[in-house]
């Protein structure tokens, strides 16, 4: 039995195919957005790869670009076909191809979803991948004369103002590593030797962040070193009092700002997917009306159409059926009662001959 059969006389026909072309014109609009989307997350991406560790963060812009590329040609397709369809003998020619489009345009709007149900699945490996890559810029943030780093101070510093962050995880990160270059301690000072026989590692950590760290919107001058020490300070109390520098870590920052892109654009591209759905739901009617009107022989009746000749079960069955057997039509059959024709076949001795030769009659 069929399902969701639908009856279509010539007028609903023709208004269907009409519909249709103008939704794959849409359609070829909405296959620009996703490309364009993608693009966009793409660029964004490349903008603070410094501080992003490789991985497969890329997938999602790439998916995005990939389909919005196939959307456009498959829709312009899709609206030729349908454009001719308003014809009976215009969609003769397009017969043999509407099923296997419908199956490739399945295929694509299934691609669709995926890549909207990506940009909410891909929070785990971008936060990953912020926290190795930061973790990485913070560490060679004082490398200014190292070829190949000598950029990352500028870089994480515009970063922490331009997204009001401070460290990988927070301030306290930079009290964790030696951020001052070498070249800027004084080796002869008493205070500096001290520090840097103080640590295992021969570095010099101080309890103090970068200028990028500070809230110029405080009323306090920034205090940036010696944040643990009040007696260092007037007026001042470390435990009690909020500090006038960003507490909010990079890593969180980035990623509260990737996701919210992210789901702006999976709510788009489920949008998306749902219109290309309904196009491709739209089309599968034409295909089955026109081709039932073509074996009924009257182009000017009535025809029924469908989304599956059989019920979903019937068609599952088929279609696994279909692909099991695959490959399998060139094999000899091996059933047990199957006898290949020649084999056992007699073999025939050219040498004798099994013809009753005929007398010659004797003369009289």
């Amino acid at each position: 039995m069929a399902v969701l059969k639908v009856k279509f006389t010539k007028t609903k026909r023709d208004k269907l195919a009409q519909i249709l072309w103008i939704l794959n014109w849409v359609s070829v609009v909405s296959g620009i957005v996703l490309f364009s989307l993608g693009l966009f997350l793409k660029i964004e991406i490349k903008k603070r790869n410094e501080v992003m560790a490789k991985g497969d963060i890329n997938s999602v812009p790439n998916m995005l670009i990939s389909v919005g590329v196939i959307a456009c040609i498959i829709n312009f397709l899709g609206g030729k076909i349908c454009y001719d369809c308003s014809d009976a003998n215009k969609f003769s020619r397009w017969k043999l191809v509407m099923l296997p489009y419908i199956v490739c345009t399945f295929c694509f709007t299934f691609c669709i979803l995926v890549g909207a149900l990506m940009c909410y699945t891909m929070r785990n490996e971008l936060e990953e991948s912020l926290y190795l890559g930061l973790r990485d810029a913070i560490n060679f943030y004082k490398d200014t004369d190292i070829p190949g780093r000598c950029f990352l101070k500028k870089t994480v510093d515009l970063l922490q103002i331009g997204f009001r962050c401070c460290g990988n995880n927070g301030f306290r990160d930079w009290f964790e590593i030696q951020w001052v270059s070498p070249r800027y301690l004084n080796m002869a000072s008493k205070e500096v030797l001290d520090r840097l026989k103080s640590n295992v590692d021969g570095k010099f950590l101080v309890d103090g962040v970068p200028f990028s760290c500070c809230n110029p919107s405080s009323p306090r001058p920034c205090i940036q070193y010696q944040l643990t020490n009040n007696s260092a300070h007037y007026n001042y109390d470390f435990l009690t009092e909020e500090l006038n520098i960003w507490m909010k870590g990079c890593r969180e920052a980035l990623l509260d700002y990737y996701t919210g892109i992210m789901r702006s654009i999976g709510i788009a591209a489920l949008l998306i997917w749902l219109f290309e759905l309904s196009v491709l739901i739209g089309v599968r009617y034409l295909q089955t009306a026109m081709k039932n009107v073509l074996l009924l022989g009257d182009l000017e009746g009535e025809s029924d159409g469908w989304l599956l000749e059989n019920s979903f079960v019937e068609t599952a069955k088929y279609n696994f059926n279909v692909i099991k057997n695959l490959g399998k039509a060139n094999q000899i059959s091996t059933v047990s009662g199957m006898n290949d024709p020649n084999i056992n076949v007699q073999n025939t001795d050219c040498d004798k001959t099994n013809i009753a030769t005929k007398s010659i009659p004797a003369a009289r």
